[in-house]
């Protein structure tokens, strides 16, 4: 599926307007920007701490997978990405990149919800199960919701005057940054976590949605190396290398995340699924 793609090669026909560089990427302290990623590390490896007396442990995978994802966020917000996503819209594109797709699938393999549940008193375990099985959660655990909002929020915002918005706006560029954490995390957790969800559906199933995120991951690419229909004032250059870039990194994230779906599913022969699968409503069972 990946692989039958056209290469982006499309010439530039929009004349675009000259747009002095953008700080709010590399504006944020360094301690400010690490706290956040610190934090889910630490709290992590307290619930791992705690587990560690367990016969069975904790795996010594997904603890790296966490850290992984936590190292790529820090990355992504301190450092020479925040400089060069502050001076330059290929920063910014690697730095949603590294915010929106890698580090997510780092955190999600890493299944915190899962570490938490086997770290908490029973009682409060069951009430997080709770939660994970409210009407709430069903439509956000969603896989085409998931889809809408993290490739969706891709188009409406180089696609809608949103982009212009958090180039001057450090409030507005902050909060893209946490929808884009968040969806993407949300994506990764309804494809392929480990953690529990709810209604999953079946593996092909998310497989389509992921042919359908990649469809559109690649369309908005090629128009954005063309300069047609999208809404970012940066020079043909930047525009044409941010466009490469969220082509072939998004390649690179969603072959990551397929992987990660594929290489847990274990189809169930004819006539054992009824024996082996749990009800709809009962799919949070915790190992």
């Amino acid at each position: 599926m990946l692989g039958q793609r056209a290469p982006v090669r499309l010439s530039g026909a929009m004349t675009f307007l000259a747009h002095p560089a953008h700080h709010h990427g590399g504006d944020l302290g360094t301690l400010p920007a690490v706290i956040g990623p610190v934090l889910l590390a630490a709290g992590y490896l307290t619930l791992v701490a705690l587990r560690r007396h367990e016969t069975r442990g904790w795996s010594p995978w997904r603890t790296a997978s966490f850290l992984t994802g936590a190292a790529l966020l820090a990355a992504a917000l301190t450092g020479p990405v925040a400089s060069f996503a502050g001076a330059d819209f290929r920063g910014h594109m690697l730095q949603h990149l590294l915010i929106g797709m890698l580090a997510p699938l780092g955190l999600v393999l890493g299944a915190p919800v899962r570490l938490l549940l086997g770290s908490l008193p029973p009682s409060q375990g069951r009430r997080v199960g709770r939660i994970l099985r409210s009407g709430a959660v069903h439509v956000i655990a969603n896989p085409w919701t998931a889809l809408m909002l993290s490739v969706g929020g891709l188009a409406v915002l180089y696609c809608t005057p949103l982009y212009r918005i958090t180039a001057t706006g450090p409030v507005a560029h902050h909060l893209v940054h946490l929808h884009f954490l968040l969806a993407g995390y949300l994506f990764a957790w309804v494809i392929a976590g480990p953690d529990p969800a709810p209604l999953r559906p079946s593996v092909p199933m998310r497989l389509l949605v992921m042919g359908v995120a990649v469809a559109v991951h690649a369309t908005l690419s090629q128009l954005m190396y063309a300069g047609l229909l999208v809404d970012v004032p940066v020079p043909p250059d930047q525009l044409r290398g941010a466009a490469e870039i969220m082509y072939y990194g998004g390649d690179i994230a969603e072959l990551l995340l397929a992987f990660a779906l594929v290489s847990a599913w274990h189809p169930l022969r004819h006539g054992s699924a009824s024996k082996k699968e749990s009800p709809p409503g009962r799919r949070l069972a915790v190992k």
